[in-house]
C-alpha cells in the first residue's frame, strides 16, 4: 500500500455487527486510520478499545475530511421490528449520513446493502427500505456515493444462516461451505476490505455487486460441466429425430446448408465456431441479428428462432467446451463496441452460454453497453440457483433472442 493510503482516514458505521467486527481489523491491518461510529459509544469502545469511536452526533467533529465512509448500520431481515423502524434506520439514517458526508467533505460514501435489495429481490421490509434509500441517494446526484451489494459475507467464522458451520470440524465445514457457495454467491471479508481500500481516491461506480464469483469453486464448475454434458446426451438420445428432421426441412425449405456456422467470441476472447440451424437466407451478411432485416429470415427460420430449436446444434459447442448452457450470449468478432464493453466489464472470464441472464430479461446486442452491464451482473451473481432460474425462464419462453430489424 502507498504511503498516501496508509494515512487515509476511514469511518465505519455499524461496526459492532458481524461484518463490521471482521472488516475493521482488516482495514486496520492495512494501515488505515479507522473511526467507528454508532449510537452506543460504550459498546463501540468495548469492541474496539484501541480505535477512536464516536456517536453519530459527534461524527462531524471526529471524521471531517475522511477519505471513506463505509455505512454498515442496518436493521436486517432477522430483526423483529415494525416497518417504521426499518424506514428510520435503513432509509432515513442512510440519507442523513450521506448528507453529513457531503457537508464533511468526505471523499467517498459507500452504502453497503445485501443482494436482497436489488430491484428484482424479495419484497421484505428490509429490501423495501434499502431500495428506498438507494433511490433517494440516486436523486441526490452526488458522484461520491456508491451502493455496494453484498451476498453472505464470511471470514474465519460464519454468521447468519451459515453460523451452524462453526460447530463442525473445519475440513467438513469448508467442504459444506464450498457446496453452499456453489448454490448461492458468497464473499470473503478480505475481498471486501481490498475493494474498499481500492475505492480510496478513485472515481467509483454508482452501484457495484461484489462477490467471490465461481471461478475458483471446483464444485460449481464440476456440476455446471456435468449438467452441460448431461444436456448433450439427452438431446442426442431423445431428440436425434428432431435434429435430423429440422436439418432436412431447412435444406429443403431454402437454398443453403442446414447448419449455419459462424465465428463467435468466447472465453478469454478466444474465437470459436458456433453452430445453429440456418434461419436466414443464404448470403445474409455476417452482422448482429439486430442489424439484419426481417426479410432475411426464412419462414421456417422464424419458427425455429421463436421456439429456440435453432440453438440445438450448439450441443457440439457444449461438447467441445466452447460454451455452457447458461452464460453471456457470444458476440461476433465484428461487434467491436460490444467486445470493448465486455472486455472492460470482465465478461470474457466465463464461457458464453446458449441462454443467459440478459436474454431472459429481454436485453440484446442492440445495446452493447447495457448488455455488458447485465453480463457482468450474471458473473457476479453466478450460482447453481441462478443458472436453474435462467434455465426455467428460458424453457418458459423468456428471451426471444436478438431483435431483428422490422424493415
Amino acid at each position: 500500500m502507498s504511503d498516501q493510503l496508509k494515512n487515509s482516514k476511514v469511518i465505519v458505521t455499524g461496526a459492532t455487527g458481524f461484518i463490521g467486527q471482521i472488516l475493521v481489523p482488516e482495514l486496520v491491518s492495512a494501515g488505515l486510520e479507522v473511526i467507528v461510529v454508532g449510537r452506543d459509544k460504550a459498546r463501540l469502545t468495548a469492541a474496539f478499545p484501541d480505535l477512536k469511536s464516536c456517536t453519530y452526533d459527534e461524527m462531524p467533529q471526529q471524521g471531517e475530511d475522511a477519505d471513506l465512509l463505509v455505512h454498515l448500520a442496518v436493521i436486517n431481515n432477522t430483526s423483529d421490528v415494525d416497518s417504521a423502524t426499518f424506514d428510520a434506520v435503513n432509509t432515513d439514517l442512510t440519507i442523513k449520513l450521506a448528507q453529513q458526508a457531503r457537508d464533511m467533505n468526505i471523499r467517498q460514501f459507500v452504502n453497503v446493502s445485501s443482494l436482497h435489495a436489488l430491484p428484482d429481490g424479495p419484497q421484505t421490509d428490509y429490501a423495501r427500505s434499502k431500495r428506498a434509500a438507494i433511490t433517494k441517494l440516486e436523486q441526490m446526484q452526488l458522484t461520491f456515493i456508491t451502493t455496494l451489494f453484498l451476498p453472505a459475507v464470511y471470514g474465519d467464522r460464519f454468521a447468519g444462516k451459515l453460523a451452524k458451520l462453526n460447530n463442525l470440524p473445519r475440513p467438513v465445514a469448508r467442504a459444506l461451505f464450498a457446496l453452499l457457495a456453489a448454490a448461492k454467491p458468497t464473499l470473503h471479508i478480505s475481498r471486501l476490505a481490498q475493494t474498499l481500500i481500492n475505492m480510496i481516491g478513485q472515481q467509483n461506480p454508482a452501484t457495484l455487486i461484489l462477490t467471490d464469483g465461481q471461478e475458483n469453486n471446483f464444485i460449481y464448475r464440476g456440476i455446471k460441466r456435468s449438467l452441460d454434458l448431461l444436456f448433450v446426451v439427452t438431446v442426442i438420445g431423445l431428440l436425434w429425430w428432431l435434429l435430423l428432421g429440422v436439418w432436412i426441412a431447412v435444406k429443403v425449405g431454402s437454398a443453403g446448408p442446414g447448419i449455419f456456422a459462424q465465428e463467435r467470441v468466447g472465453q478469454f476472447g478466444k474465437i470459436f465456431t458456433c453452430y445453429k440451424f440456418r434461419t436466414m437466407q443464404q448470403g445474409t451478411k455476417h452482422m448482429g441479428t439486430h442489424e439484419v432485416s426481417a426479410a432475411s429470415v426464412t419462414k421456417l427460420g422464424g419458427i425455429l428462432r421463436k421456439t429456440k430449436i435453432d440453438e440445438l446444434p450448439q450441443i457440439w459447442n457444449l461438447l467441445c467446451n466452447d460454451m455452457s448452457l447458461i452464460g453471456p450470449r457470444p458476440g461476433l468478432p465484428v461487434q467491436k463496441q460490444l467486445f470493448t464493453a465486455r472486455q472492460s466489464a470482465g465478461v470474457f472470464q466465463v464461457k458464453p452460454g446458449i441462454s443467459g441472464l440478459a436474454q431472459v430479461n429481454n436485453i440484446d446486442m442492440s445495446d452493447p453497453d447495457k448488455l455488458a452491464v447485465w453480463d457482468a451482473r450474471y458473473i457476479a451473481l453466478q450460482s447453481l440457483v441462478l443458472d436453474f432460474k435462467i434455465t426455467i425462464r428460458t424453457i418458459r419462453g423468456g428471451g426471444q433472442g436478438d431483435k431483428i430489424q422490422r424493415v
